[in-house]
């Protein structure tokens, strides 16, 4: 189990620094950060622009690669570089990866406990009414942007509010209330009150992928000998289900978890800029169009860490599922 741990994690290391690497050198030559200077009044000297850019290792008049050599043995030392306005790109990042790991952790664990649910229980009541709805409602999900999705969440969160609860319980609008001084647990809930609307914009279309996947890979071992073995041998037919059925159906899954975790990544980014949550992707955004390449590149590179620590998670949970690789 250890050797192929250390065989998987060596190479996720590799894939996550090329993917850093690509990100940089996409993101410096796309990116014009002396376009930045030109609407400026008074316009300031083209040498004071080129030390400027210099100073920042955004100088396009540098070799690419001479400006990668830089960015990558700062990412080696922890340090991301600044950012066009010459503040540390790190400081601002260790704040806002906190919140949107924390966005992302509870709508990936939401998504795929309730899609693993939904997609065990529609393959063993197979073509019956909960099949038929779970799959109708996956492809709707599924064609729905994330974009919409949101909006949707908030519209349905505001009637909600009005005609369920009868007060503001679903909130919208940042990761807490403005002004609010409170105690711990007053503070608690009112966190927790906008979390609901993200959260569920972003479970949703992973319910819908992962129920339609586990009801693939369920259907595929109802059937099997060591479930009828099981059954010979005294198990109900629910316990065989879960301890041998379903247990095998999440092999599969488990790997899927790390693949999954990247493109939950992208849909945060939608996300966060419609519920105003300060996070690594509303800064994406604001970094893409304000030509920052250092930026860009530290979150593409952050990015990379985190997919690679769901790929390590998804090993271990692999590893867990499988006898044959602890034994191995």
């Amino acid at each position: 189990m250890a050797g192929f741990l250390a065989r998987r994690l060596l190479g996720s290391v590799v894939l996550a620094a090329v993917a850093a690497s690509l990100a940089y050198l996409l993101a410096a030559a796309a990116l014009d950060p002396r376009a930045n200077y030109a609407g400026r009044t008074p316009q300031p000297p083209p040498a004071a622009v080129d030390a400027q850019l210099a100073a920042l290792n955004l100088n396009d008049r540098t070799p690419l690669f001479e400006r990668y050599l830089t960015w990558a043995g700062g990412v080696l030392r922890g340090d991301f570089g600044r950012s066009v306005t010459g503040s540390p790109v790190g400081d601002d990042l260790r704040r806002r990866a906190g919140v949107t790991l924390r966005l992302v952790l509870l709508g990936l664990v939401c998504g795929s406990v309730l899609g693993v649910a939904a997609g065990a229980a529609a393959a063993v009541r197979q073509y019956g009414w909960f099949d038929r709805l779970s799959a109708g409602l996956a492809y709707l999900l599924l064609a729905i942007p994330v974009v919409v999705l949101a909006n949707v969440a908030i519209l349905g969160g505001t009637w909600a509010n009005d005609h369920l609860f009868g007060r503001r319980v679903l909130l919208v609008g940042g990761e807490r209330s403005a002004g609010l001084d409170a105690g711990l647990w007053a503070g608690l809930l009112d966190r927790l009150q906008h979390l609901v609307l993200p959260t569920v914009t972003l479970s949703l279309g992973l319910i819908a992928v992962f129920s339609r996947y586990q009801r693939n890979l369920m259907l595929d071992v109802l059937g099997a000998d060591y479930l009828r073995t099981a059954r010979a041998k005294g198990l109900s037919r629910r316990r065989a289900l879960v301890r041998h059925g379903l247990r095998t159906a999440l092999i599969p899954v488990a790997t899927y978890f790390a693949f999954v975790f990247g493109t939950l990544l992208t849909g945060a980014a939608f996300t966060e800029k419609i519920f105003g949550w300060h996070g690594l992707g509303e800064r994406l955004i604001s970094a893409v169009f304000t030509n920052d390449v250092n930026t860009v590149a530290a979150i593409s590179c952050l990015a990379a860490l985190a997919v690679l620590c769901a790929s390590l998670a998804a090993d271990l949970l692999h590893a867990a599922l499988d006898p044959r690789v602890r034994a191995g």
